[in-house]
Order: structure tokens, then C-alpha cells, then sequence
């Protein structure tokens, strides 16, 4: 079975950077696409970026040019490389998985083995 850990959160100030990682234990990510989500409090989860099996990159709006995603499936881990970031990028990251693709990964329709979160807080 496959599990998810998420690592790297932590306090930035505006315009900093932070690396986080998922790391997968049980099973090889190499068939999975891996996602990453957000949520502040009082809000929904949103999907961040999500990156497929064969590597291709998705990344919603607010991220995009900011936000890198990246898998080492040697390492059976995956990345998501965060610059320039906002106050409104404060919210617990969560990654989960996918057969494959990207599919819905918007909404985290159909995505599972979700990790416990990691806190990111940006202050102004």
C-alpha cells in the first residue's frame, strides 16, 4: 500500500522559498502521478500542481511561474520547489496520488494515500 509523507513546511517572509517534499513508502511512485494540494483555514482544498507518471507538469493559476514540481523516482520522492511566495500561499500542503495522470487533480477527485500536511506560513 502505498504512503505518503510531506516535509520541508515551515515560516517565510514574503518573497522567500521553500522546497517540500513527498516521500513514498510501501510502493514505487514510477505508475503514480503525484499531487500536490493546499488548504488555509476556513477554505476548500485546492489542487497546487500535480506531475504525471511520464513527468509532464500541471500547475493551477495562482502557482504558475512561482511553483515547480519535480519527481526523482530513484528517490520515490517528489518535489514541489516554492519562490517568490505570498502571504495567501499560507495553508497546510497535502500530496496524494494517482494511477498515471493528472485527472481531476484540480478538485483531488480521485486521488488517494493522502499524507498528513505540512504547515507553510508566509508573513508580510
Amino acid at each position: 500500500q502505498l504512503q505518503l509523507v510531506e516535509s520541508g513546511g515551515g515560516l517565510v517572509q514574503r518573497g522567500g522559498s521553500l522546497r517540500l517534499s513527498c516521500a513514498a513508502s510501501g510502493l514505487g511512485l514510477d505508475d503514480y502521478a503525484i499531487a500536490w494540494f493546499r488548504q488555509a483555514p476556513g477554505t476548500d482544498r485546492t489542487g497546487v500542481s500535480c506531475i504525471t507518471s511520464g513527468g509532464t507538469t500541471l500547475y493551477a493559476d495562482p502557482v504558475k511561474g512561482r511553483f515547480t514540481i519535480s519527481r526523482d523516482n530513484a528517490k520515490n520522492t517528489v518535489y514541489l520547489e516554492m519562490n517568490s511566495l505570498r502571504p495567501e500561499d499560507t495553508a497546510s500542503y497535502y500530496c496524494a496520488a494517482q494511477r498515471y495522470y493528472c485527472s481531476g487533480y484540480l478538485l483531488g477527485l480521485d486521488f488517494g494515500s493522502w499524507g498528513q500536511g505540512t504547515q507553510v506560513t508566509v508573513s508580510s
